[in-house]
């Protein structure tokens, strides 16, 4: 039974990353209900074993159908990699509470942005020299990959509205390029939980497999709609990563 839930709720946060990220707000809550008394080290390693093999699929799909700036694209992945391990090291000497507190107010200001810009996203007009492109995007996958060595909810949602509005990608030519980034930002999380102990396993080849499952169709899902569908899920998923980092930072902490 518990591999049932585990492959199902894995199955359903790799397609809602494969489209638009936020693929952790469906696996660890679903984790941490299954195995309540597991340190939560060992449950955040063990979604990184299955979210890393889904957001590696999603950009190689994405990349055999959508245009990627690789001259780009490939040094902020190396940068995100190395912010993702900076991160991680970060977060045992530095309290990540006043992150707890900002996200959602972030998250909403990105929404109410979205929101606001109707046509934000809508087309492909990347306005940036060479050069330009991959010192911005290089500076995104840094900075976004130390956030998800640090504290990570909503790292692939941030990827994507960052893709759109700095670099003026499309929706969907953002999902491309943010699955390729949050890849080597989960390698790097995986990596460090792996070498402390915290990942089992046994369990990690059947996440993985209803990851990359889940994956394949949200990225087909994707492709098929374009970056009108991604635009909305986009939406969709940011409303529920402010309503549960709201509940996390402000109520859950309250009642506790």
């Amino acid at each position: 039974m518990e591999l049932l839930l585990m492959g199902s709720a894995s199955l359903l946060a790799g397609f809602v990353d494969a489209i638009v990220g936020g693929g952790g707000l469906i696996l660890v809550p679903a984790l941490f209900a299954i195995f309540p008394t597991t340190a939560p080290a060992t449950l955040f390693g063990l979604n990184k074993s299955a979210s890393v093999w889904g957001t590696g699929m999603a950009a190689l799909q994405f990349s055999r159908r959508v245009h990627m700036n690789w001259h780009a694209l490939l040094p902020a992945a190396v940068a995100g990699l190395a912010g993702g391990f900076a991160g991680a090291w970060a977060v045992t000497v530095v309290s990540g509470d006043f992150l707890r507190r900002l996200l959602p107010l972030v998250l909403l200001a990105v929404l109410v942005y979205t929101l606001a810009r109707k046509d934000l996203g809508r087309h492909h007009a990347p306005a940036l020299s060479a050069s330009a492109e991959r010192i911005v995007a290089g500076t995104i996958g840094l900075l976004l990959g130390f956030y998800d060595g640090f504290f990570g909810p909503g790292t692939g949602s941030f990827f994507v509205f960052l893709f759109v509005r700095w670099l003026g990608y499309d929706f969907l030519h953002a999902s491309a390029a943010a699955k390729l980034l949050n890849t080597a930002t989960n390698l790097a999380a995986l990596t460090l939980f792996a070498i402390k102990g915290h990942v089992w396993w046994h369990y990690a080849l059947v996440l993985a497999t209803a990851n990359v499952l889940g994956s394949l169709l949200g990225t087909r899902m994707a492709l098929r709609h374009g970056a009108g569908f991604v635009r909305g899920v986009f939406i969709v998923v940011v409303s529920a990563l402010i309503m549960k980092t709201g509940y996390d930072a402000f109520i859950r902490q309250a009642v506790g």
